[in-house]
């Protein structure tokens, strides 16, 4: 019985009831605590001396009584206790206002993982509350096989019960004193613990007037016996004026105990003794286990966080309520999340809130539809753990301007892993005490290798039989096993949800397949038995034999045994034999990084970038039919995780997660994959897969190899990559890693735009020729072009800049540029809309260059007057000898002008017909290939006018010249005039 209950039963029944109405949480009063001496027979042993508001009442004698004899309470005069009482209250409402803060600060602090992927948000700015669930003790036991996470999506949850409803009355009627709270990994339990302790600092869950939470993973690494009341203060130093006040009143206390499962709690009397009394040590399980026993501290209420393997811990008569944490089973809380998440302010990035608001709201909306066609990504959200997983991918994906080591897609993977299974033991009662995530990578690993290597998402219940259960052999496996399906399997497993697969498991989120398989590869797990055996025994002999060898060296010195040591040294050679063959082993490691890595099948799908963008926004357009043929398969990313998964960083972290990867084997694995990397990379990949090489690059973090690496490539083709701002800071990085200069960079019709060229700079500085047709740059965009060109570290000597809206505010820019560059020898401004005035600034301008040879102003609307003068400036030029002006409103008298220029005379020659006078232009080529590779982009019916002023012109040459064969080479070139216009008017091109 504890002392409440023996001195409640000491008082008459109306001097109870009239001294609890001065209790804590009485209308109207304000409570102190006089705390007694904790050793009995003392004085003022008694649990409690007054509890006064500002008035005083008079205790009965027998309150102030104790077992084994009396002590009355001393004589104090009214106004002394009167102003005693009142410094009392006032220490308690600080010390509890003083817990409310540091509580607040503590369980609002994010993790380093939300600062690192996006701006960092407070629990009351993006929380949602998953879905709970009342539900029974029978219904864990005999879980229903129809309770499916589709089920869950389709059928609304009964008996949904809210986060401040769970202590209400039961059924029955009677008070809920104890809850469990259970879920499966991912569901968002810790999340929900932290927000109700943020509630209740905040003043929103007033049920409570104290709240102390303890983790069970920290009680679990306490062996020396402790009291509750010195483990509060422990913990909570603050409360040192609450605590004696505990079990001595009716103070409305919540204890939240948050992971049962990392506690052996026996319930038995023979494991635990019955204890009562807050200051009696006794270790932190039997704390635990009195505490919900109801025989320590009855009054107060306790919620318990576990996973549902543990549930049975605790005897269900100790239980007032199961309650189940169903995550997100309602698409609506998914829609809710991602739209808080998405459109906080400073989500895409300092500076560009106004201009990615527009972004912010389109991505929203894109996900919103997914979720409300795709089926599978809402039952991949079902689990908050996936949403926050979405979002941050999205977040790296759209907002990423620059790429520290930190900010990498595997980091984001490794560090979401983290968060989940941070010192995660699967069963803590497992004498093995393997962590959670070493079992997953050695289990699961095993299923997403198999998959990726027979290239197959799908996987039946017999794939999952021979992954899972052939290599049971023992009682404490088998243990395992159950553990890790009832606590673990859905969250990377979840049935499919596709007609006719609805008995089959995918991973939950497709990516993760890949990083599972390739965590599988790169910790050694792919490995057949005569490994395995001769791991073992290596490391068994090596220990063995050196013991020996060091004790009968010493021996040797005093006794003639000399060759003994010698003896024993040859155990040696079998883990050094061994060593051999582990290295032959990360060998097989790097060639299986390799060969992934560049396979030719996947040489034309989309970048990995793309491919992951698509699977979590989906595809715009028709759905395909359900009887059409699926594409195969693709994974690519999984070479790329492998690498990731290598550098220091992710190592790093998958260390606290038992999952150890040596430095010696990352820089073996590396050293054997170096050649063929290399070796590969130079036969010219195309542009997609050479952006996901340069990512693997990015991925792998060794800036040593990705130097090597990148010296190779004196061509870099990215034609038609969407080069996002990610893209565009990988690409940065990796070449940032040598000062190189680079031959050509292609990067036509990327959707460049101003910021993209800012983060390419110093890329852009050393690239001889540099392609940027079709990028809609504009004025803003030739400013920085122009930066660029005045730089004294600039090699650009030919930039194309072709289909561009560069306008005359741009070619203003440009001018600017041309005047003080000292390297550009070629630049193409065809199609750029630059107009008369546009010409006139440049022709201006282009007086102050010595180092310009050929100028293209093709299809921009010059008139005779822009034309001649772009010319004039031209022959007087040093080292310009050729001017594009096809395509342009040129006159027949400007025609006949610039037929005239003589290069042996003028020193430049104007393109701008296919003929040369009598003769077929020696340029007709170069001009018809420049015009059938832009018709996709130019006005169809201005390109067909122009064309048949060609044609015109060279019929009227052809009727001029006598010699058959300059005829017969005009007749060559009007064939192919009259081609296009063909397939012009038949609208094939």
């Amino acid at each position: 019985m504890s002392r409440a209950m023996q001195c409640q039963s000491c008082l008459p029944r109306g001097s109870w009831n009239q001294l609890h109405q001065f209790l804590p949480g009485s209308r109207g009063t304000r409570s102190v605590y006089l705390c007694t001496a904790s050793v009995p027979g003392t004085a003022g042993s008694c649990f409690l001396r007054k509890i006064l508001p500002t008035r005083s009442i008079s205790l009965p004698r027998g309150c102030a009584r104790y077992q084994g004899g009396s002590q009355e309470l001393p004589a104090q005069p009214s106004s002394s206790r009167h102003g005693l009482s009142q410094l009392r209250n006032v220490a308690y409402s600080d010390a509890i206002k003083q817990h409310q803060k540091r509580l607040s600060a503590w369980f609002s602090h994010q993790p380093n993982e939300e600062r690192q992927f996006g701006p960092s948000f407070s629990l009351d700015a993006v929380h949602v509350d998953p879905v709970i669930r009342e539900s029974s003790l029978e219904e864990i036991l005999k879980p229903s096989p129809d309770l499916t996470i589709q089920n869950q999506l389709q059928q609304p949850c009964s008996q949904v019960i809210t986060l401040q409803n769970l202590f209400d009355v039961d059924a029955c009627g009677r008070q809920v004193k104890n809850v469990v709270l259970y879920g499966t990994v991912g569901t968002g339990k810790s999340t929900l613990i932290k927000k109700m302790v943020v509630d209740w600092c905040h003043g929103r869950l007033p049920r409570f007037e104290l709240v102390i939470p303890f983790s069970c993973e920290d009680l679990s690494h306490s062996h020396a016996p402790i009291s509750l009341r010195r483990l509060i203060t422990k913990k909570y130093q603050h409360l040192r004026d609450v605590v004696p006040m505990l079990g001595a009143s009716n103070l409305k206390v919540l204890f939240i105990l948050n992971g049962l499962e990392r506690l052996n709690l026996d319930f038995r009397l023979a494991g635990t003794e019955l204890c009562c009394d807050p200051n009696e040590p006794v270790p932190s399980s039997a704390i635990v286990v009195n505490l919900l026993r109801k025989y320590l501290l009855p009054e107060a209420s306790i919620i318990v966080t576990t996973r549902p393997s543990a549930v049975r811990r605790i005897p269900g008569k100790y239980v007032g309520r199961y309650a189940e944490i169903c995550g997100f089973s309602d698409t609506n809380l998914q829609k809710l999340y991602f739209q808080m998440r998405l459109s906080q302010p400073g989500c895409s990035g300092e500076g560009s809130a106004g201009s990615s608001s527009g972004e912010q709201e389109n991505l929203v909306e894109m996900l919103s539809r997914n979720l409300e066609r795709h089926n599978q990504i809402a039952a991949a959200c079902f689990l908050p753990s996936y949403c926050w997983l979405v979002c941050t991918t999205l977040h790296f994906l759209y907002f990423t301007r620059t790429v520290p080591p930190s900010q990498t897609l595997t980091g984001i993977y490794t560090s979401f892993l983290r968060l989940n299974f941070s010192g995660e033991v699967l069963d803590s009662t497992d004498p093995t005490n393997i962590s959670m995530m070493k079992y997953v990578a050695k289990m699961v690993g095993k299923l997403a290798y198999r998959g990726v290597m027979s290239r197959k998402t799908c996987f039946s219940e017999d794939d999952l039989q021979q992954c899972f259960e052939v290599e049971m052999k023992t009682e404490s496996e088998l243990n395992l096993l159950e553990v890790f399906r009832s606590d673990v399997f859905r969250f990377f497993l979840t049935p499919c949800v596709q007609p006719g697969k609805e008995h089959t498991f995918v991973f939950t989120i497709p990516a993760m397949q890949e990083y599972l398989a390739a965590l599988y590869v790169v910790l050694g797990e792919k490995k057949t038995l005569a490994q395995r055996v001769g791991k073992e025994l290596s490391e068994v002999i090596g220990k063995v034999s050196e013991d020996v060898a060091v004790v009968l060296s010493i021996i040797s010195k005093v006794l003639p045994m000399r060759f003994l040591p010698a003896l024993f040294n040859l155990l040696k050679i079998f883990p050094r034999y061994f060593s051999r063959l582990s290295g032959k082993d990360r060998d097989a490691i790097a060639h299986t990084m390799a060969e992934e890595l560049f396979k030719e099948e996947d040489y034309y799908n989309d970048d990995v970038l793309d491919q992951i963008n698509s699977s979590i926004l989906g595809v715009e357009g028709p759905m395909r039919h359900p009887d059409e043929a699926p594409d195969d398969e693709v994974f690519e990313l999984f070479p790329i995780f492998m690498g990731g998964i290598l550098s220091r960083r992710n190592r790093a972290i998958l260390e606290q997660l038992g999952c150890s990867i040596k430095n010696l084997a990352a820089f073996e694995i590396a050293k054997a994959m170096k050649k063929t990397v290399i070796r590969n990379s130079r036969k010219g990949l195309p542009p997609s897969e050479l952006m996901d090489y340069l990512f693997f690059l990015h991925e792998f973090q060794n800036e040593r190899f990705t130097a090597e690496a990148i010296r190779s490539l004196r061509t870099v083709n990215l034609s038609s990559v969407r080069m996002t701002p990610l893209k565009c800071a990988v690409l940065a990085a990796v070449m940032g890693t040598t000062c190189h200069e680079v031959e050509e960079l292609n990067l036509t019709s990327c959707n460049l735009d101003t910021s993209s060229l800012r983060i390419l700079f110093p890329v852009l500085l050393r690239c001889k020729a540099l392609h940027l047709q079709l990028n809609s740059l504009g004025s803003d965009a030739c400013r920085e072009i122009r930066d660029l060109l005045l730089h004294d570290k600039c090699v650009v000597s030919n930039l194309r800049l072709a289909n561009n809206p560069v306008g005359e505010q741009g070619a203003q820019y440009l001018a600017e540029a041309l005047a003080r560059n000292r390297s550009l020898t070629h630049l193409s401004l065809l199609h750029t809309a630059l107009g008369d005035q546009g010409a006139e600034v440049i022709a201006e301008h282009l007086a102050e260059n010595q180092h310009l040879q050929e100028l293209n102003l093709g299809y921009n609307s010059l008139t005779d007057m822009a034309a001649l003068r772009v010319v004039e400036v031209a022959k007087k030029h040093a080292t310009l000898d050729k001017v594009h002006l096809y395509f342009n409103d040129i006159s027949e008298d400007g025609k006949r002008a610039l037929h005239s220029l003589r290069m042996d005379r003028d020193g430049v020659r104007a393109l701008v017909f296919l003929t040369a006078g009598t003769d077929v232009s020696d340029y007709w080529s170069n001009i018809l290939t420049v015009v059938q590779k832009n018709l996709p982009f130019w006005d169809r019916e201005r390109v067909r006018q122009h064309l048949a002023l060609f044609l015109q012109d060279l019929e009227s040459s052809r009727r001029q010249t006598a010699s058959p064969w300059r005829k017969a080479k005009f007749l060559r070139v009007e064939s192919e005039v009259k081609k296009m216009l063909g397939e012009l008017q038949q609208e094939t091109l």
